[in-house]
């Protein structure tokens, strides 16, 4: 089980950071994402971290966003700075053990930006 927080409102160029607490005892060996999804679009890739810890990050947030984790706390974090109202959106966390799949998903998070 997957539980994202953190999200709320900011003002565009402020900076926010997301949590994401996983339940069970294989965190470890999970790749974790972040993913959103903006009012009348898809979801998107916003980046990953990989269980060997290898980052992959989306064209638009890459020197903004930045991905880490703490297996010893089971969580993900997406730390989010310079955003934009384009980065408003619902995020999510997801689980796989691929980095290309992910099998459990959080219930979301939403984050606005207002210029």
């Amino acid at each position: 089980q997957l539980q994202a927080s953190g999200g709320g409102s900011v003002q565009a160029g402020g900076s926010l950071r997301l949590s994401c607490a996983a339940s069970g005892s294989s965190f470890s060996t999970y790749n974790m994402g972040w993913f959103r999804q903006a009012p009348g679009k898809e979801r998107e890739f916003v980046g990953s971290i990989a269980w060997r810890g290898n980052r992959r990050y989306a064209d638009s947030v890459k020197g903004r966003f930045t991905i880490s984790r703490d297996n010893a706390k089971n969580t993900v974090y997406l730390r989010m700075d310079s955003l934009k109202p384009g980065d408003t959106a619902v995020y999510y966390c997801a689980a796989g053990r691929s980095e290309t799949t992910y099998d459990y998903w959080g219930q979301g998070t939403l984050v606005t930006v207002s210029s």
